[in-house]
């Protein structure tokens, strides 16, 4: 075999291989796919004490903080390197799954993108929670489990809904 034939069949692998890199790479948990066209679907999940509650696309539990209000959030800075909000592109809507019975909205966030709320209130993800059903962040400065009635979960009952959940620390931002 001669050396082109070697260098194309070379070339034409590495093609292949940058190609199925690249072309699977998903958007980052807290926000929609690209172009604005996919749905983002919240939903619901249970756990002991905590009842029912808010689940992001990627199963990770969502959150809502007591000081915020309808379409505005006290979370900025440091608290939002923390608590991440769940965002979709402009022009898309989050869409309710099995279970969900209150109202997904969105409102437009300073840098653009849009923010994801339930009954009003911005849906937060918490930096501690590394996979589905982790809910570490309940109780913490004012955060709770976004109840799918709309309400918070008590604050006392941090740790309490998974058994690899244990209690979290004070931040400061």
């Amino acid at each position: 075999m001669s050396i082109s034939r070697h260098l194309s069949g070379l070339v034409l692998a590495t093609s292949l291989i940058v190609a199925a890199c690249t072309s699977g790479a998903g958007s980052p948990a807290t926000s929609a796919p690209a172009g604005g066209t996919g749905a983002v679907t919240i939903g619901a999940t249970s756990s002991g004490n905590l009842g029912t509650f808010l689940a992001g696309p990627d199963g990770r539990t969502l959150y809502t903080h007591a000081g915020d209000s309808v379409n505005t959030s006290t979370c900025s800075g440091g608290c939002l390197t923390a608590w991440p909000p769940l965002t979709v592109a402009t022009g898309q809507q989050p869409t309710a799954g099995p279970g969900v019975t209150g109202v997904l909205a969105t409102f437009a966030r300073p840098d653009g993108s849009m923010w994801v709320t339930y009954n009003g209130l911005p849906l937060y993800y918490w930096q501690g929670d590394a996979k589905a059903g982790d809910v570490t962040g309940q109780g913490i400065n004012g955060f709770s489990v976004a109840q799918v009635s709309g309400g918070a979960a008590a604050s006392g009952a941090v740790g309490t809904a998974a058994p690899n959940a244990t209690p979290a620390p004070t931040y400061k931002y």
